[in-house]
């Protein structure tokens, strides 16, 4: 089987050779670390994600760059520095504090504070979407046309668009108005919100047509983060009125123009929102955080086998030893085995983790894809 018949076969719970092998990619600090304990062993890695790193035995995915962001992005100012922290407005057009110690690639050790947002009102808004000219040439790759030529013979899964580039409803207006800013916004604006859902769903479908107009792609990923360990951020009544009425229109766009499957990324536990997920034509969810006390197993009990998983594997389990990850890894047999399940560490792999763990890691993961694990019992 190639990369491409494997992730079709899994994902349809029909036989495969072994079970897809996937995984998100690493803290910036967690490279560093690798970079100085293996260098040799890590060289040519694609850090931002993993896409098929062959000395990881990873499958291999291919992504269409869209450009689902501010065009123009917002001017990036320096409003303050010290030597323990910057101040400043990014390209969305927020102002955080950023701890500089522990910086490491691009990766802060710990979250920045947000101190302020481009969106308070209406008028802010409507000012924004000057930034969100869905179709935009700009939003495309130049060399597109050969890309997709090249597309048409793939042996690997197509996605469209990279990692965190189509992120969703929650996420987005989250960005432009802060949690706090959005949390009252629902009871406080909306005409706002309902304005801002819908055109947030126009400006995704209107934006990946020109592409799925000339090629299909296996599978879309709509970046939510909107559930921490206690529970979504917005419970499932606001979600219903707000969000699922144009989710369900984004995701009957996709499927109806070749996508097969939609998946939904949602750290923490969206426990209470996955019916709605589903009933809007959600296939897949993902990661599957640990810490926030879910699991694969339970949801593949409480859900069934129409909502694919991906994810699951307990990050903190890494840096635990090899006894604890070969134990951690027993427990997904039974999933492996049915399918519809591709294990992968639930988000990026933390600093904690020793490379040489998880090479470990790995090689046992792929014991568990090939059904080999309970040989090594």
């Amino acid at each position: 089987m190639n990369d491409l018949d494997r992730f079709l076969a899994c994902m349809e719970y029909r036989q495969v050779d072994r079970v897809p092998n996937h995984e998100l990619g690493v803290w910036g600090q967690t490279r560093a670390r690798w970079e100085q304990e293996a260098s040799q062993a890590v060289a040519g890695f694609r850090w931002n994600w993993f896409r098929g790193e062959p000395a990881l035995s990873l499958d291999r995915r291919e992504y269409i760059p869209v450009n689902y962001d501010f065009v123009p992005p917002f001017r990036t100012r320096i409003i303050e520095e010290t030597p323990e922290y910057l101040i400043a407005r990014n390209s969305r057009g927020i102002i955080t504090k950023a701890r500089k110690e522990g910086t490491a690639y691009g990766t802060r050790m710990c979250m920045d504070q947000y101190l302020d947002f481009p969106v308070k009102n209406r008028s802010d808004f409507r000012k924004l979407k000057k930034r969100l000219v869905a179709a935009a040439p700009e939003r495309y790759p130049p060399d597109l046309d050969s890309r997709i030529e090249a597309w048409q013979s793939r042996e690997c899964p197509l996605v469209l668009g990279e990692n965190c580039a189509a992120n969703g409803f929650y996420w987005r207006a989250r960005e432009w108005m802060g949690t706090e800013g959005l949390s009252y916004a629902w009871y406080d604006q909306p005409e706002l919100m309902h304005e801002m859902m819908e055109f947030y769903a126009d400006f995704i479908i209107e934006t990946s047509r020109p592409v799925l107009n000339r090629v299909q792609v296996e599978y879309f990923t709509l970046n939510e983060d909107m559930a921490m360990k206690g529970g979504p951020l917005l419970g499932p009544d606001t979600f219903r009125e707000f969000i699922f009425p144009h989710l369900k229109r984004m995701v009957a766009f996709f499927k109806s123009n070749g996508v097969k499957y939609v998946a939904v990324d949602s750290d923490g536990d969206p426990t209470p929102l996955i019916p709605l997920l589903m009933d809007a034509g959600v296939d897949i969810l993902w990661p599957i955080e640990r810490a926030s006390d879910v699991s694969p197993q339970e949801w593949r009990r409480r859900f069934g086998r129409s909502l694919r998983l991906w994810g699951g594997v307990d990050k903190r389990v890494l840096w635990q030893g090899r006894d604890a990850i070969k134990r951690h890894l027993r427990e997904f047999i039974p999933l492996i085995e049915e399918g519809g399940f591709i294990p992968t560490v639930d988000h990026v792999v933390s600093p904690e983790t020793p490379w040489d763990d998880f090479r470990y890691y790995m090689d046992m993961k792929m014991a568990l894809l090939e059904g080999r694990f309970k040989e090594l019992e």
